[in-house]
């Protein structure tokens, strides 16, 4: 069986800003992807996510700045001749066809000899586990199924850039999971550049190997799905990706370093080599809830608060927990037989000092 022939490219974006009207949606887009790399696009609605997989694409309005693909500029190029293939939320399938027409569609319009298109759309078809249903029409399958039809007729073209516009929002949570661990498959079984959008932070997560996460049309940061969680580089990337915990307050000089003051009267030393109005970030799974008269360790700061809430998921109970005006979470594991925090009683929060991040309010 013949396969798909592939050959990742990179994706540059120079300086890219694009208007509807006089609504300015992208600003300053700069960012590269490696050849065969999954990346994603992560944001919450209106971020512009979408806008720039398009402008990729080649639909919509022109851009300014520069797209270069495999390091050739397309900016200016029409879609058709950008060589990507893209699969949309709705897949855009023909009902009237069968899913091999569907699949051979794309070949069709390049008006390829008859067999070549035939071996193409059996290889293609092949590698989504689809092969032994290609005289169905795409309402006899399932969502799943119809996904990988999308996915087929994109591939079958040999793009040199797979552009994925939240194609898993129409399935069910259960067949997300298993559709995004394929995709995740077929990616790296292709070694094919595809860029994902989602604002699902689960799924850019678990199939990509950097993202750009992405807020009023500017990039807020780039790295690993970990380098962002760990590290992020403001405040909205650190309560986008997962549960934070965030106090206000200032940091001032103390004793020879330097002190959060928070609005609500806690003082916590810091490392932080800025002054002024800041916020102080810290994971519920790094915070360690003990007795009262529970003392901190020369590692950890310990803060004094009240059990407002507690929830049980499990492995673990989630803990709402008043420190003045401000309530955090604190994830503690659960074992059978250990001890629970009733509500309102008092508690030590220990906080591990490398686990605390200031970050500009």
């Amino acid at each position: 069986m013949t396969s798909i022939a592939t050959s990742a490219a990179g994706v540059d974006i120079e300086s890219l800003n694009l208007s509807f009207d006089d609504t300015h949606v992208l600003k300053g887009i700069d960012l590269s992807i490696e050849p065969g790399e999954f990346f994603a696009f992560l944001g919450p609605s209106g971020s512009g996510k979408s806008t720039l997989l398009r402008a990729i694409a080649g639909f919509g309005p022109t851009p300014t700045g520069r797209i270069l693909i495999g390091g050739e500029e397309v900016a200016h190029l029409p879609p058709w001749k950008r060589n990507v293939g893209m699969v949309f939320q709705s897949y855009a399938l023909w009902p009237h066809m069968t899913v091999r027409k569907n699949v051979a569609f794309g070949l069709e319009e390049r008006k390829l000899p008859t067999r070549e298109i035939a071996t193409r759309v059996d290889a293609a078809l092949e590698m989504v586990g689809l092969l032994d249903l290609a005289d169905r029409r795409p309402a006899q399958l399932s969502g799943g199924q119809q996904q990988r039809i999308a996915l087929a007729r994109t591939i079958v073209v040999e793009p040199r850039v797979l552009l994925l516009d939240e194609p898993l929002s129409n399935l069910d949570a259960n067949l997300r999971v298993q559709m995004r661990r394929e995709l995740r498959e077929l990616q790296q079984k292709l070694q094919l550049t595809t860029i994902f959008v989602t604002h699902d932070q689960e799924e850019a997560n678990t199939t990509s190997d950097r993202m750009a996460v992405l807020n009023d049309g500017i990039i807020q940061q780039v790295g690993s799905p970990m380098e962002l969680y760990d590290n992020p580089a403001n405040l909205f990337v650190a309560t986008f990706l997962g549960t934070a915990n965030v106090l206000r307050g200032v940091v001032e000089d103390a004793g020879g370093g330097a002190q959060f003051n928070a609005l609500d009267g806690a003082r916590i030393p810091v490392d932080s080599p800025g002054r002024g109005p800041r916020s102080l970030m810290f994971r519920p799974q790094n915070v360690v809830i003990a007795a009262a008269d529970k003392s901190a360790d020369s590692d950890s700061v310990r803060i004094a608060g009240t059990v407002r809430h507690m929830e049980f998921l499990g492995s673990i109970i989630r803990y709402g927990v008043a420190i003045g005006a401000d309530t955090v979470l604190v994830d503690h594991r659960h074992q059978q037989g250990a001890p629970v925090y009733a509500m309102d009683s008092q508690v030590s929060l220990l906080l591990p000092k490398d686990q605390l991040m200031v970050l500009e309010s």
